[in-house]
């Protein structure tokens, strides 16, 4: 291989650096742009759990659902009294059809109002987990139950109670 030979394999090793040169460039901005894209990914989901939108809005939609599905059974009972009071007085006085109707209606309200209790307590418990290590975050969603029996708790840390003013017993049935 003579000088002309070796200058042409310089030059084409030359002129094959330059697409790699550009190539490798373009990779590695991809890769500084991919890094901070997973930096920026990992931002978002941090502040997504530290402010709770996500479990937020799950809660937000679960207690919608569940508020619509009280409302749904309110205007159930509210109908069947309604046909009771249409096919005739056979159930009792009107004292005693008052008497169903309210049944109805309180019912529906001690629903609503276990649920909206029980909701802010398990805010509170939430909130109050965001300081805290993360093997206390990792408490378990309950489900609510479709009666109107109370509600499993969960137990706080040991010295805690939350700041919820007393319930009073429910009133036995007439």
């Amino acid at each position: 291989m003579g000088r002309g030979g070796a200058l042409r394999v310089a030059d084409w090793y030359l002129a094959d650096r330059a697409w790699k040169r550009r190539a490798a460039r373009s990779l590695r901005a991809g890769a500084a742009w991919g890094c901070l894209a997973l930096v920026a990914a990992v931002a978002c989901l941090g502040c997504d759990r530290f402010f709770g939108l996500t479990s937020g809005w799950m809660r937000n939609m679960a207690m919608a659902q569940a508020v619509h599905r009280r409302l749904e059974a309110l205007q159930f009972g509210w109908s069947v009294e309604n046909v009771r009071e249409v096919l005739g007085p056979t159930d009792g006085t009107a004292s005693e059809a008052a008497e169903r109707y309210l049944g109805v209606l309180r019912r529906f309200v001690e629903d609503v109002t276990e649920l909206v209790r029980a909701e802010t307590a398990d805010w509170m418990i939430e909130f109050g987990s965001r300081s805290a290590p993360l093997s206390t975050q990792s408490l378990a969603w309950h489900a609510r139950p479709e009666s109107g029996t109370p509600l499993s708790r969960l137990l706080l840390p040991t010295g805690t109670r939350p700041n919820m003013p007393r319930q009073r017993p429910p009133e036995s049935p007439r």
